[in-house]
């Protein structure tokens, strides 16, 4: 048997992906819709969004054997039906698991990924490069934790009335 490389550890093991490939599509586009709309919708200018509006765009994790499909409503993302066919979509971007980790995170530049063949673009070409353009001049990485203020919230209020708690309990005078 031979020894595993880092790259093979990184990739969604097979049986794992055809497992995951027999789950519902619409569930997972609802859920990459949320956090598209949570963290990139109001970022998008408004040429941008013109040119997506309804725009049937799909996203497929080669490796989980997931895709998912969504449009533009014109104020936010919202989940498409399943497409019966690739090609009609308007809009078909392609990776790994790992290597979109990498671009939300923005420790990969999508460039870099194409030219290297593990990123793939299909359809509106335009279309494509208009999307990854916007992404780019978005500042803030996606899946980075600190920009998720609120969710730290509820571990500061929790820690503020620990502190209470352990200071109300102690006998007066100490």
């Amino acid at each position: 048997m031979a020894a595993s490389t880092s790259s093979d550890l990184l990739v969604v093991p097979f049986p794992v992906g055809a497992l995951l490939s027999r789950l519902p599509a619409y569930p997972g586009s609802l859920l990459l819709v949320t956090a598209l709309n949570l963290a990139l919708a109001r970022h998008l200018p408004a040429d941008v969004g013109q040119l997506m509006l309804h725009k049937k765009m799909r996203v497929q994790v080669r490796d989980a054997r997931l895709v998912f499909d969504f449009a533009w409503t014109g104020q936010r993302f919202a989940p498409h039906a399943p497409l019966v066919a690739p090609a009609m979509a308007d809009l078909t971007l392609s990776a790994t698991a790992h290597d979109f980790l990498l671009l939300a995170q923005r420790q990969q530049d999508p460039d870099t990924l194409f030219f290297n063949r593990r990123l793939s673009m299909e359809g509106d070409t335009e279309l494509g490069l208009v999307v990854k353009n916007a992404l780019d001049a978005i500042e803030l990485p996606v899946l980075d934790p600190r920009q998720w203020v609120p969710l730290l919230a509820p571990r500061q209020v929790l820690g503020r009335l620990r502190q209470r708690l352990d200071s109300a309990s102690r006998p007066a005078g100490r």
